[in-house]
């Protein structure tokens, strides 16, 4: 059984949960919450790193598991359930951490984005940071609040509120109030949250991001031809990206951030470091994952696409194992800058169909004493679907 545990202790248990946790041959749990119920003997904690192959191991017997609040919410019941079969488990919650916030400050909480930060980076809240935002945060330790605070003003997000509450639910509840930008609370106790009503711009919905987001060498695909690509390779939720001769990863980043996940394969070292610091910028991990080599040979080893992205390295050889490797509705897109490339995207397409586009983009810059149009090289671009 996986029992949902808040601040009160079995005070806030429902009668199923105290009888099973009577009846428990073993208890799982964090040193926190086996000392709430009184676990004594039968309380294992859980080993770090954590893994759930204990509790695995207690197969047959009458084993409780305990989580905070809602186990399905960052908690062990997401990482247990899979192991186990239809009818091998029930789960009991009671009201989460960010239940009980929403609820102490009035919010609803289907307008506030819920995040666990206890072992993912701040950045992580980048896509749900925008003026007027609300976000419910649980937070690793009492240094934690701080830390937040600092990177809020960082991302231009100083004159933010934040709501430090510790032991949520309990006797220890306390709520305190401080803005990001000169946060200077301490004594903070475990559990921690924090809930933030953001005050800054935050990024953009469009694609195209300015190129000055990004840690790049210079090469990169620039922002207004960017926004063709993503636009062109039409992202949805949940969906996979190769981004092949990725460079800094911006068309990579910019797809993550639209919901997908992205294979990058580059085959510089120093580009590829670029792209790991742009993941880490953008709090994409585990999203994002940067392959070191050079197509088509490292291709057969990555999880199947629902769309590629050429940037570079576009040839014969890389385009033949597209085709044999791209399933049945998988998008390509396809940039070129040189003849020779924009000559095989020429012939692809009349083989395999799709468009080709050619994009000319000319930006304003001095001339003498007044100014005039300098022309950047121009992109062909090809789009088809396998």
């Amino acid at each position: 059984m996986i029992i949902g545990l808040g601040e009160d202790g079995p005070a806030g248990l429902p009668d199923a949960s105290r009888q099973a946790l009577a009846e428990a041959e073993v208890i799982f749990g964090g040193p926190r919450h086996l000392e709430l119920v009184g676990a004594g003997a039968r309380g294992q904690a859980w080993p770090v790193p954590f893994d759930v192959a204990p509790v695995l191991a207690q197969h047959g017997r009458r084993v409780v598991v305990l989580a905070s609040g809602d186990p399905f919410w960052h908690g062990a019941g997401g990482s247990l359930v899979p192991h186990l079969g239809p009818g091998e488990w029930v789960s009991h919650p009671v009201p989460s951490v960010a239940s009980r916030i929403a609820n102490r400050l009035g919010w609803r909480l289907e307008g506030v984005a819920c995040h666990g930060l206890h072992a993912a980076p701040f950045a992580q809240l980048l896509p749900d940071l925008h003026n007027g935002a609300r976000l419910i945060c649980t937070l690793r330790d009492g240094v934690a609040p701080g830390a937040l605070a600092e990177w809020l003003v960082t991302q231009g997000f100083g004159l933010s509120t934040l709501h430090v509450i510790e032991a949520e639910g309990g006797p220890r509840a306390r709520l305190r109030v401080a803005e990001a930008r000169g946060f200077a609370l301490d004594g903070i106790a475990l559990p921690v949250a924090v809930a933030i009503e953001a005050r800054g711009q935050g990024l953009p919905r469009s694609p195209g991001l300015p190129d000055a987001r990004f840690v790049h060498d210079g090469q990169i695909t620039k922002s207004p031809i960017r926004a063709m690509t993503i636009a062109a390779l039409a992202p949805r939720p949940g969906e996979r990206l190769w981004d092949i001769g990725a460079g800094s990863g911006s068309v990579s980043v910019e797809w993550c951030l639209a919901g997908g996940f992205s294979s990058a394969v580059e085959a510089r070292a120093d580009r590829v470091a670029n792209i790991r610091a742009n993941i880490d910028a953008f709090g994409l991990a585990p999203r994002l994952t940067v392959t070191e080599g050079v197509a088509p040979g490292v291709l057969a080893g990555l999880p199947l696409p629902d769309a590629v992205f050429v940037g570079g390295g576009l040839d014969t050889a890389v385009l033949e194992a597209l085709w044999r490797l791209m399933p049945a509705g998988a998008r390509l897109v396809a940039n070129a800058v040189t003849l020779e490339t924009e000559a095989l995207m020429v012939a692809g397409q009349a083989q395999h169909g799709g468009t080709l586009t050619r994009i000319a983009i000319a930006n304003a810059a001095p001339l003498g004493q007044m100014r005039g149009w300098v022309a950047a090289r121009p992109v062909v671009q090809w789009s088809m679907i396998r």
